[in-house]
This record gives structure tokens, C-alpha cells and sequence, in this order.
């Protein structure tokens, strides 16, 4: 069975990206613009991978990290990130984010992650 990873960006661009390139990778792919859609497909779907882009207008990836371990402790979180905020990522690792990346990224390194964090759980 694929594995499910939800892209959760404001910005087009980058869901669109991410989508195409992770979906010939073979997983599952779903995609939120705001928190709110994408708390809905965590709970609906529970994706085993979140890429969660840190600002994002209204509820910041922040507070949707925060939301996505209140509903489902369990699903993974790497953060996105086009500002250098040290101290945002380390409050998002410390919040249970088991990566992050920065903006621009190399798509090489972002899928070798990807694979590697599931080839470590063993289910990838």
C-alpha cells in the first residue's frame, strides 16, 4: 500500500511540485493551502508523512504542528521553511517535527529524506 504524504504550503508553486515529483516517487499525495484543510485531511486521511511549510497566513505551521500531534500523535511532520528562524525550528522540533528543510530546496535531498525516514520506520 502507498504511503500518504499531505504537502501543507500557501504558496502553489511548491504544492504543485512536491506533489508531482513525490506522486512518480509512488506515495499518495494530498495537498492543503491553510491549517484548516489541512487538519481535515489528517483526520481523514492520516497521511504518514506531513511536509508543513512554517508560514503560512493565518494558523502558522506552528499551531498546525501543534493540532496535527493533539489529533494524530503518531504521523510524522518535516517542517518547510523559507526564513533562516532558528529558534521556530528548534520550538518545532522540540513540538515532535522530526525534520525540516530550508527554502529553496534540492528535490534530491527532500526525496532522499522522505525515503529514508520511511525505510527507518521499516514501511517505505
Amino acid at each position: 500500500m502507498p504511503k500518504k504524504i499531505l504537502v501543507v504550503d500557501d504558496q502553489y508553486g511548491i504544492r504543485v511540485l512536491l506533489n508531482e515529483i513525490l506522486q512518480k516517487d509512488g506515495y499518495t499525495m494530498f495537498q492543503a493551502a491553510n491549517g484548516v484543510q489541512a487538519l481535515k485531511i489528517v483526520e481523514e486521511e492520516v497521511p504518514d508523512l506531513v511536509l508543513l511549510d512554517m508560514k503560512i497566513p493565518g494558523m502558522d505551521g506552528l499551531e498546525i504542528l501543534k493540532r496535527i500531534k493533539e489529533i494524530k500523535p503518531f504521523v510524522d511532520v518535516m517542517m518547510m521553511t523559507a526564513y533562516g528562524e532558528l529558534n521556530m525550528i528548534n520550538e518545532a522540533l522540540n513540538l515532535g517535527a522530526i525534520n525540516h528543510f530550508a527554502k529553496p530546496f534540492d528535490i534530491d535531498d527532500v526525496r532522499n529524506v522522505i525515503k529514508e525516514n520511511f525505510k527507518s520506520k521499516n514501511i517505505g
